[in-house]
């Protein structure tokens, strides 16, 4: 009992010493690591894992009857309201989709979610595409074609599909082994480029890391700009600087960006600072907190931001060129891996250092055009939407069905 009463007065010291919430981290934290939890962080069951050095994966002949409808299975893991990656490839279906073809989704869950709440999911945040919303366990029969969409899901694909006769793609939005350190998942990822499917990069970038890997070069869907929801409406009255909260991706470069958004505060301590994306985050800073919202939402905030971090430590992060499109000054991380594809007069490049980031963002807020590099910068954002892309992407699942046009 007095051992007991020990433990439990040493938990109420460490409760007001760090605060509940730090306590209740540092328990679920403990909880996590005895119960092996970090398993569950591996996207795959043991089953779909395919090795590029076992695969024969069955194709079919081209079809001669181009121009009829193809059906195609796009398999994804489940998405997320507001996910950036899985907006650029509900846009890819809606190009196939216009060009007169049907798409299914498969879903892979490896958490065994509700496929219906997933259905509600994609049907709320991306009413303009058709696409059927399956599960992966219904197989991948009676398609012409299937595309992967992410490492894992080019595991899926590859293994659910070896019996199966299909015409495989991989739609690659990113250099996905980046994601990880050099280990089991880093090489699991590369060898997907080694499996033979027919790989669509979005990005120079990305093509360029995958080609020497696959022995043959992606087609390139060259990155847009929904410029129909992210254009210029207000080039003045902007007062805000913005920063997406993304602590689930190392990529996005949180840490860097919260200290930098600190400093910036000590040193313009009148400029509101805006976040949205997780809220959960803790700020070193005062901030106004919108959480996720969409794209509508986004744009009339941008309207009035001056600024704002567009950080990403591998392909190019496309809120760099949304923020453009309303008028707002990017502060980017320089790389080449950034400069493949975005190359545009008004970016602010800067060392990933938090004082360097910092100082570019307070140059933004002190230059005194700041109206006239609104409109600058929105006038130099690409055109075409997402169509470009498009076309790449439905030219690439038609020549593999049916055969290079001659």
């Amino acid at each position: 009992m007095n051992e007991r009463l020990r433990r439990l007065g040493v938990l109420a010291g460490r409760a007001r010493d760090m605060g509940p919430r730090d306590l209740a981290r540092r328990v679920a934290r403990r909880a996590y690591q005895r119960l092996g939890a970090e398993e569950l962080e591996f996207p795959l069951l043991e089953g779909d894992v395919a090795d590029s050095t076992r695969l024969d994966l069955p194709v079919p002949a081209t079809r001669p009857d181009r121009g009829t409808p193809l059906r195609i299975a796009w398999v994804s893991e489940p998405p997320a309201r507001g996910s950036g990656g899985h907006t650029t490839m509900f846009r890819m279906i809606q190009g196939l989709e216009r060009a007169g073809h049907t798409c299914d989704l498969l879903l892979y869950d490896r958490y065994d979610g509700d496929l219906d709440n997933h259905r509600e999911v994609v049907r709320a945040g991306w009413p303009f595409v058709e696409a059927g919303v399956r599960s992966i366990e219904d197989g991948v029969l009676d398609y012409d074609a299937g595309v992967a969409t992410a490492w894992s899901t080019a595991h899926v694909l590859a293994r659910r599909s070896a019996d199966t006769p299909l015409r495989r793609l991989y739609f690659a939005q990113d250099f996905e082994p980046f994601f990880y350190p050099r280990g089991d998942r880093y090489s699991l990822a590369e060898d997907t480029y080694r499996f033979g499917f027919r790989t669509v990069a979005v990005g120079h970038m990305a093509a360029d890391l995958i080609a020497p890997i696959a022995g043959r070069r992606p087609d390139v869907a060259e990155f847009g700009c929904d410029t129909e929801v992210y254009r210029l409406t207000s080039a003045g009255g902007r007062d805000a600087v913005v920063l997406y909260l993304n602590p689930a991706s190392e990529r996005r470069g949180l840490r860097l960006a919260l200290l930098a958004m600190a400093e910036l505060h000590r040193r313009h301590p009148e400029v509101e600072l805006v976040t949205f994306g997780d809220d959960r985050v803790d700020l070193p800073f005062p901030a106004t907190r919108m959480g996720v919202q969409t794209p509508a939402s986004l744009a009339r905030l941008y309207n009035r931001s001056i600024t704002g971090l567009a950080l990403s430590f591998t392909n190019i992060s496309l809120i760099a060129e949304e923020l453009l499109a309303c008028g707002v000054i990017p502060v980017v991380n320089d790389h080449p891996y950034a400069r493949a594809d975005l190359q545009h007069p008004d970016v602010r490049w800067a060392l990933p250092t938090p004082g360097a980031l910092a100082d570019e963002l307070c140059a933004a807020i002190e230059a005194p055009d700041r109206e006239e590099r609104a409109r600058r910068a929105a006038e130099g954002v690409r055109s075409g939407h997402w169509t470009p892309a498009q076309t790449t992407l439905v030219a690439a699942v038609e020549d593999e069905v049916y055969g290079p046009e001659d």
